[in-house]
């Protein structure tokens, strides 16, 4: 059954959308244009691939028929069609590929969904990825390591590595691969994410951005706000010193820094659950109208 928008009602939401999301799109944009980095902000359009443009595009998603000559130019972008409430995705347009990404999605999510999260984890993953780089070679190397080379590898080397994460694993350095405890890969993926983890959390937003535009523009909003403040603990508790950024630190090299950092991955976790329900419940429906 089609849900008809009358066209007030679309064209506000999509302003409101554009309007929130411009937030985020122009200062990066802005900063772009000046070849300027951000080392917290920059991995939400760089690592995420979805274009700052995409991000600011609203989109009913399926099942929504969008009343008004407005809706006309939607008819300019790939997958709309006419029908006689108004302008529709094509439900043809989601083909196989589609179908497989949304399996994947659902797949992934529920077991993640089914587990506890594990809040031991304290950002590691950040610090693994310099240890015993030289200083030259750092991913953010226009900001200083707040306790230096040596003292970030001490950090390392002190404490328990348990990253489940294939997508941060991956950019370990050598020298650190062999300290996790665990070993993930992209076949072992849907075996080990669980919901404590930040980068599974933030992943939200990558996986409803991998359906457009057969998701809600709002879902994908949802996701990418609650990225950015993930990203946001991410950094303060990795060894980089942002303070000229206006980031204070999370001093995970110090047990109250470790207490600190599980408290926010833990409110982290609690509030990523519901987007995390709403992106299953939404794909369930999609691969049951799969034509």
């Amino acid at each position: 059954m089609t849900e008809v928008l009358a066209e007030a009602d679309w064209l506000a939401r999509e302003a409101a959308h554009v309007a929130r999301m411009r937030r985020w799109t122009g200062p990066h944009q802005e900063r772009r244009s000046r070849g300027e980095k951000h080392p917290v902000l920059d991995f939400l359009f760089t690592y995420y691939s979805y274009r700052p443009s995409h991000l600011e595009r609203w989109q009913p998603g399926p099942g929504i028929a969008l009343a008004g000559p407005a809706a006309r130019r939607f008819l300019d972008r790939k997958g709309y069609v006419t029908a006689p409430d108004g302008v529709v995705l094509d439900p043809a347009g989601f083909g196989a590929g589609k179908v497989r990404t949304a399996e994947f999605v659902l797949r992934l999510l529920t077991a993640t969904a089914s587990r506890p999260p594990r809040l031991s984890c304290f950002g590691l993953h950040e610090w693994a990825m310099v240890y015993r780089e030289p200083a030259d070679s750092v991913r953010h190397d226009q900001v200083p390591l707040r306790l230096g080379s040596a003292g970030t590898d001490a950090v390392v080397e002190s404490l328990d590595i348990r990253c489940g994460h294939f997508d941060a694993f991956r950019f370990f350095t050598a020298p650190a691969r062999p300290l996790n405890g665990l070993t993930p890969s992209r076949e072992t993926q849907i075996a080990l994410e669980q919901p404590g983890c930040l980068h599974a959390n933030m992943d939200l937003f990558k996986w409803a951005y991998k359906l457009d535009p057969f998701v809600p523009a709002e879902l994908v909003a949802d996701c990418f706000e609650l990225a950015v403040e993930i990203r946001t603990l991410d950094m303060r508790a990795s060894p980089y010193d942002l303070a000229s950024l206006g980031y204070e630190p999370v001093r995970i090299e110090t047990a109250g820094g470790r207490a600190e950092y599980a408290r926010a991955q833990g409110e982290f976790a609690r509030r990523a659950a519901p987007l995390r329900h709403r992106l299953i419940a939404h794909c369930h429906r999609l691969v049951s109208a799969a034509p």
